[in-house]
C-alpha cells in the first residue's frame, strides 16, 4: 500500500562531487525567525551496503533499488538487493568518467558524470547503452518528478529538463529564509518534493520544486552511530524512495549500511 506525505505547514507526515569547500551544517540553516523548521529521523531497518560503492544516487524503481557510484574508474551502474547489499548487475563506466547521480523513466536509467558534461541512457532491464546527451557545467544529482528531469550541479540553482530532448526548461533558485541554499548534491523525488543532500553536511532540504523555497530540513547526525565521526568523502549521500511500499531510505559513500527512516518532528 502506498503511503502518502501530507505537507500543511510543511510538517511531513510520514513518521512511520569531491573538489568543492564543505558546507558545514551551520551555512545551511539560516539562523532566522523564518527559518524551516528542522525535523529528526528514527531507524526503522538496517541493510547491508557495499563498502566500496562511492554512491552518488539512489532510486527505487517497481520495488527494485539502482545505485550509482563515483570515482574515476569506479564508477558503476548497479541494480542492487537491497535486503543482502548484493549487486545484481552492474555496468561500468569509462574509466576517464566520474559518475553521479541517477534518474529512471519507464525503463531508460539517466546517469550524469561530473565534469565531462556527458550523461549516459542505459536500459533498464539489461544495462546496455542506449545513448550520451550533453550538458553545460557540471553534473551532481539527478531526479524525475513525473514530467520532467531535475539536475543539480552543486550550486544553489537546479535546471528542469525536458526528458525528451534533455534541453533545460527552466531553471529554479533554491533558499532558506531568503538565503540561497549551496552545494545541492544527489536528489529524489518524494510526494511533490524534491529532496536534496547538502554535500558535506548532515543536512537534507525538502524544497518545494515550484519555488525553490525549502520547506523543512531533516537532521541526519547521528545516524552512524555515537562511535562514528564523518570524513571528507564518506558522507550522507544517497536517498532512495520506495513508491510501492511508501518506504524511504538513505545511505552514503562507502558506508557498510543502509538505512529505512521515517521523519520525527523535533
Amino acid at each position: 500500500m502506498k503511503r502518502t506525505l501530507w505537507w500543511g505547514g510543511l510538517c511531513g507526515a510520514l513518521i512511520g562531487g569531491i573538489g568543492c569547500a564543505p558546507a558545514n551544517d551551520s551555512t545551511v540553516v539560516a539562523d532566522h525567525e523564518n527559518a524551516p523548521p528542522v525535523y529528526g529521523f528514527e531507524i526503522r531497518n538496517t541493510f547491508p551496503h557495499d563498502t566500496h560503492a562511492f554512491t552518488q544516487g539512489l532510486q527505487f524503481h517497481d520495488g527494485i533499488l539502482y545505485e550509482s557510484t563515483g570515482l574515476h574508474g569506479q564508477s558503476t551502474l548497479r541494480q542492487v538487493d537491497y535486503q543482502t547489499g548484493r549487486v545484481q548487475r552492474r555496468v561500468s563506466l569509462p574509466e576517464r568518467y566520474f559518475g553521479e547521480g541517477i534518474a529512471i523513466i519507464d525503463d531508460r536509467v539517466f546517469m550524469l558524470t561530473w565534469r565531462h558534461q556527458t550523461g549516459f541512457i542505459f536500459d533498464r532491464h539489461t544495462f546496455r547503452q542506449l545513448g550520451r546527451f550533453h550538458y553545460e557545467g557540471e553534473g551532481w544529482g539527478l531526479a524525475f518528478d513525473g514530467t520532467h528531469l531535475i539536475m543539480s550541479n552543486g550550486t544553489p540553482q537546479l535546471r528542469v529538463l525536458d526528458p525528451d530532448t534533455l534541453a533545460v526548461v527552466r531553471t529554479v533558485t533554491v533558499t532558506a529564509a531568503g538565503e540561497p541554499v549551496p552545494y545541492l548534491n544527489e536528489l529524489a523525488w518524494i510526494e511533490g518534493r524534491l529532496w536534496a543532500n547538502i554535500l558535506q553536511s548532515k543536512r537534507v532540504a525538502i524544497i518545494d520544486l515550484a519555488t525553490g523555497i525549502v520547506d523543512a530540513w531533516i537532521d541526519f547526525s547521528g545516524i552512524r552511530g555515537p562511535d562514528y565521526v564523518m570524513g571528507t568523502e564518506d558522507v550522507l549521500n544517497g536517498i532512495a524512495y520506495d513508491e510501492i511500499t511508501g518506504r524511504i531510505f538513505v545511505t552514503g559513500k562507502w558506508w557498510p549500511y543502509l538505512f529505512e527512516i521515517s521523519l520525527r518532528r523535533g
